[in-house]
């Protein structure tokens, strides 16, 4: 906290999240500062089998030198190994929340993610949140790996469209449908009929929650 002002770092593995995690602080937040890092280059290894460990560690320890009380990963790939990174403050993985909302009245999971590398760590973390929370889910994964190409291409609009299209399908067998990528998101909003959630917003509330005030 820098002159009485609470600060939170985001640790970001594309450019599109900085803008989106600026605007959900200040609605959440107004008071806050948030420091933005982005490494495009921690995704891109993680998905080749690389260990980015010790390079995860030091940016999330680099945000909290630069003063952020606590710090979200907004990547769900390396999301897991961020949270165990000693750095000095707390560092939230941004689909946490949603995971804890997802499995909380039990019953049928959909995991739509645009990245292969990102489905273990998401269901892992939702099979985590359910033994914690004493309820049994069964979880089913839906890829939807042509999207990320264009993503890629920075036709966001199709992006969110493709994975909408996508959700709109794995809705009908399942309770809810967890979008396990922060950039999704939009998508939710393109199916607002449907049980969807997705991890930006309530990644920000929490981190206001345990900001030291």
């Amino acid at each position: 906290m820098l002159g009485g002002v609470p600060i939170i770092g985001f640790l970001h593995t594309a450019d599109v999240h900085v803008a989106t995690f600026r605007t959900l602080l200040a609605g959440a937040a107004p008071d806050a500062r948030g420091l933005h890092v982005v490494d495009a280059a921690l995704l891109e290894d993680a998905r080749a089998g690389a260990d980015v460990g010790e390079r995860v560690a030091a940016r999330l320890r680099s945000l909290a030198a630069d003063g952020a009380d606590v710090i979200v990963c907004t990547c769900s790939t390396i999301g897991g190994l961020a949270e165990t990174v000693d750095a000095g403050v707390p560092v939230l993985r941004v689909d946490r929340p949603m995971a804890e909302a997802a499995v909380a009245g039990g019953g049928r999971v959909a995991v739509v993610a645009a990245l292969a590398s990102t489905l273990a760590p998401t269901t892992a973390l939702l099979r985590e949140c359910a033994a914690l929370a004493g309820v049994t889910v069964e979880i089913v994964e839906a890829p939807c790996l042509d999207a990320w190409a264009l993503f890629e291409s920075g036709d966001l609009d199709a992006y969110v469209r493709r994975v909408a299209g996508h959700v709109r399908t794995v809705a009908a067998t399942a309770d809810v449908v967890v979008l396990a990528q922060a950039s999704m998101a939009p998508a939710a909003d393109l199916v607002p009929d449907l049980p969807v959630l997705s991890s930006p917003r309530t990644a920000v509330a929490r981190a206001v929650a345990v900001t030291p005030t």
